[in-house]
């Protein structure tokens, strides 16, 4: 079974987890910039975590066989915070660097204007930059968060098929089906979704352009709940090439509308990063 993750937050992992991904069959992941659980207080802060995304994050997997891209975007958490908001006049030098795949995470939180105004903004710059977009659909208020999402996504220039919705459960499929985006289903171990209601959506929905994700970070969540569905589409009764599809094959669709997915890590991976290693203790 290979396994792309589409939504994860490695940085907020240990090289056990990848060690632990690459043996459950992921070869590939998307890592999202996101809110680290405190607030930042500058937007320097956020250039560091940018790079880091985009240079010891990618090193760090590839030391296990992982492909590691990531999304660039000021979330809608910290979009309320006018000590972070000038992140959006600094964002297109980062959106040209070539292991961003998507403007991400954008969307709601606690659907605010300051939230309407960075989402509207992020839009646009994901189509300035020919880049789609990874759009967080709020935890509460849920349906209603999806509706204004999705208007202000049929006002901006970036088409609804360049866009995922994720954190989707049952009371959002279907109106986001009916938006034309693709559909994202985050998998925890107490919240969101689980294996057995991701099963039980894909019966009625069908494999086209659902993604799975782990969105595995700092709080409890498994790195290993991909692996999980795959093992439990099976038990149901899909076929092999359905888990392929569902795990594989549709998130390299949807990144690959960047034009920069680069899946290929036949290379031995280098062995320093900026003169680190992932080693202690010696070689």
């Amino acid at each position: 079974m290979r396994i792309f993750d589409p939504h994860i937050h490695m940085t907020s992992r240990t090289t056990d987890d990848y060690e632990a991904m690459y043996a459950a069959g992921v070869r590939a992941v998307v890592e999202p910039s996101f809110w680290l659980g405190q607030p930042r207080t500058s937007p320097a802060s956020f250039f560091d975590y940018f790079d880091a995304l985009l240079g010891w994050e990618p090193f760090r997997a590839s030391q296990y066989g992982i492909a590691h891209h990531c999304t660039l975007a000021l979330n809608p958490k910290e979009a309320n915070d006018p000590r972070c908001t000038p992140v959006l006049d600094a964002l297109p030098r980062y959106l040209v660097k070539d292991s961003v795949v998507a403007v991400g995470e954008i969307g709601y939180d606690s659907m605010t204007p300051a939230e309407d105004t960075a989402l509207a903004a992020q839009l646009q710059l994901a189509a300035d930059h020919g880049l789609p977009a990874l759009v967080h659909t709020p935890h509460r208020d849920k349906l209603a968060g999806l509706h204004r999402t999705v208007d202000v996504i049929r006002e901006s220039n970036l088409p609804p098929e360049r866009v995922l919705l994720d954190h989707l459960n049952e009371t959002t499929v279907k109106a986001a089906t009916d938006s034309g985006c693709w559909l994202g289903f985050s998998i925890y171990p107490d919240t969101k979704m689980d294996e057995d209601r991701m099963v039980a959506v894909i019966k009625d929905h069908g494999t086209e352009k659902i993604l799975v994700n782990s969105a595995a970070d700092w709080g409890k969540s498994d790195p290993l709940k991909t692996r999980k569905v795959g093992d439990a589409l099976l038990a149901a009764g899909f076929t092999e090439d359905d888990v392929d599809q569902v795990l594989w094959r549709n998130p390299v669709a949807f990144y690959g509308l960047s034009g920069r997915l680069r899946l290929d890590l036949s290379d031995a991976p280098e062995p320093l990063h900026e003169g680190n290693s992932i080693l202690r203790g010696g070689e």
